[in-house]
This record gives structure tokens, sequence and C-alpha cells, in this order.
């Protein structure tokens, strides 16, 4: 089933992780690809050059989602490219962890620049496609500590939760030009970063899981899924949860 046949997907920090799972899963369902990054790495390579050889569209556009100007003008190389912008999924994002006491401006700053900034930055360079086509839907990556808070991720979580009060106020701007806008909360998702955490602290995490395990990337992938295409075309400003019951 191609849920996105032809539909323009622009996925932000799409080089690894969740969002190179995104494009993966978008890919399956027949989307025309717009991928930005900072920079990309032989992994995303290797997934372009295997979704041209199965005949779709894909194009790696390096840039700086934490920049207003860079938004706008990848945005506009993508409407030149592809004709239009159907799907933003937002999902360029940092961590900076550190107890308040400790934080520095500095770590606070960059998170809610990167983080929030970006979502601000990529909406708004959406907007003038979108609006022209009265169509479109805007995926905004939170977490659940945007919505429960978490105890070192002060500047992380204010990031998270920035954005889902964004997500809601924009739905309801934009819902009269039928675009739709709304937010993914991952809990404990399985990547490569997560990878690196200390056994103890894994299992401490999964203690706190009902499923009584980590998610997949593909979990938060087929969740993008749903929000982009028409299957949610009565769906805006919500908020869901993909943490195995962690946060309730």
């Amino acid at each position: 089933m191609n849920l996105l046949e032809n539909k323009v997907a622009i996925i932000t920090g799409a080089a690894r992780g969740i969002g190179l799972s995104i494009a993966e899963t978008f890919a399956q369902n027949g989307a025309i690809l717009a991928l930005t990054d900072v920079a990309f790495g032989e992994e995303t390579e290797e997934f372009v050059k295997n979704y041209i050889a199965k005949g779709g569209k894909v194009k790696l556009y390096k840039s700086d989602a934490s920049s207003f100007d860079s938004c706008n003008n990848t945005v506009e190389e993508v409407v030149a490219d592809f004709g239009r912008v159907d799907v933003l999924i937002n999902n360029a994002g940092i961590t900076r962890d550190s107890l308040l006491m400790r934080m520095n401006e500095d770590q606070w700053d960059l998170v809610l620049k990167v983080n929030l900034k970006s979502v601000f930055n990529m909406t708004k360079a959406v907007l003038k496609p979108m609006m022209k086509q009265r169509n479109g839907s805007i995926v905004n990556m939170s977490s659940v500590v945007g919505v429960s808070g978490n105890a070192g991720q002060s500047n992380y979580s204010a990031s998270k939760a920035g954005m889902i009060g964004f997500t809601k106020s924009i739905a309801k701007e934009l819902g009269s030009r039928n675009i739709r806008s709304n937010a993914i909360a991952p809990g404990f998702i399985d990547t490569k970063m997560t990878e690196q955490l200390p056994a103890d602290v894994r299992e401490e995490w999964i203690k706190t899981i009902p499923l009584r395990r980590g998610g997949k990337p593909e979990d938060v992938a087929n969740t993008a899924l749903f929000l982009a295409s028409d299957l949610s075309s009565y769906v805006s400003g919500q908020v869901i949860n993909v943490c195995g019951a962690m946060n309730t």
C-alpha cells in the first residue's frame, strides 16, 4: 500500500536514527523524499542509492535546521526540485543533559535553538507552498519528557514541551487551509545513541516501561506514516505517545 505515493516529504535530521527510519518507511510507501541534515554519512548515501535504483525520487540537502535562512533556502530548493511540499517532519534535535545547577547558558541556548527554533524555522518556510496547495501535514518530533519532564533534562524537556504548544497552536491557525499539525512523543527508543548507555542505565529505563522493552525506530516511523498520510485526515493538534505505556 503506497500511502504517500507522489507526496513530497521533507524530513529534518534524516542522517541517522529515527529520521532515517522515517525516510525508509516513507520510501516503502512511495514518497518523494527531501532529506536534510548538517552532514550525511555512508548509511544515508546507501539508502539513497538503493531507493533511486528502485525508481524512487530522493535528494539530500545539507541544511542547518536551527538557521532561519538555511531553512528558507532549503524549502525553496525542494519546491524548485519537486514542485510542492506535502509533508514536513521536524525531527532534528540534540541533547546536552545536565542538572540545572550545573547547566550553563550555552547548553540551554543550543538545545532550544536546535530543537525548538528549528521547528519554527521549517514550519514557517513550508507555509507558503502548503497554503497555496491548501493541503499539508506537519509532524513534530517531541518526547515523553516534554509531556512529563525528566531530571537532568530541563533544557531538552523545555524544548520538547514548547514543541507541543507550537503544534497545537499551528493546528488551530492553519486548519482552515486544510493543513494539519501533530506531534509524536517517543519514549525510550533503541537507537545507536541509546545503545551506548551503560547496561544498568538501560535496565532501569526498561523497568519503567509496562511493555518491558525499548521501542524501535520503526515504531516511531509507523506513527509518522499514519500522521503524514490521508489515514489521519481528521487528526490535528494531537500528541501521540509512542512509549510502551511508560507515560500514561
